[in-house]
């Protein structure tokens, strides 16, 4: 995992010493719909949390460009169970997302991310030793990026991890994120 984080890094640094005059960087917020999807979920319900955090675009060409993100997700689950309400997972994410822009405007966008697990609570428990620390994600979605800088983005992120920390359950991270942001 360390490897992997290195390599990107590197990935990312090179790109940006290559195309440096070609770099916004930006911040970002919005909402989360997030639930879990695997083993014993079928009563869990979606919770809405948010997403903040910052952003650069690496513009390959004029139809192509990396947007490497961090993060901070609040995501999560409704037990259903009123004496349990929701199970709140914060994570730090670093999505690294391709975009392909299919006009100057409207981007298609696609790319891998990490997550590390920062707390969780549930109730009046602290619910983090049943949980991995790390979730690995692909992320899906559309992007708007308007000539002021503001932008527009409704992203899937699919989790390719197992989350659980306990032998025989099997439960991924999903979440639909809608942000806005800013390029300066």
């Amino acid at each position: 995992m360390k490897k992997l984080l290195l390599v990107t890094a590197i990935s990312i640094l090179g790109l940006a010493h290559v195309n440096a005059q070609d770099i916004d960087f930006g911040v970002k917020g919005g909402l989360n719909f997030a639930r879990l999807i695997g083993d014993n979920t079928s009563k869990d319900q979606t919770v809405t949390a948010f997403n903040f955090g910052a952003m650069a675009e690496i513009k390959i060409s004029e139809k192509f460009a990396l947007q490497p993100e961090i993060l901070y997700s609040g995501q999560g689950y409704d037990t259903g169970v009123a004496s349990e309400g929701n199970i709140a997972l914060n994570y730090l994410n670093i999505p690294v997302i391709a975009k392909y822009y299919l006009t100057k405007k409207l981007s298609l966008e696609t790319g891998p991310q990490i997550g590390f697990l920062l707390s969780t609570k549930g109730g009046t428990q602290d619910y983090k030793d049943l949980f991995k620390t790390t979730d690995f994600g692909v992320n899906f979605g559309l992007g708007y990026k308007l000539d002021n800088g503001l932008n527009f983005t409704a992203r899937y992120v699919l989790g390719l991890t197992n989350i659980n920390d306990v032998g025989g359950t099997t439960n991924k991270n999903g979440v639909f994120q809608l942000s806005v942001g800013y390029f300066f």
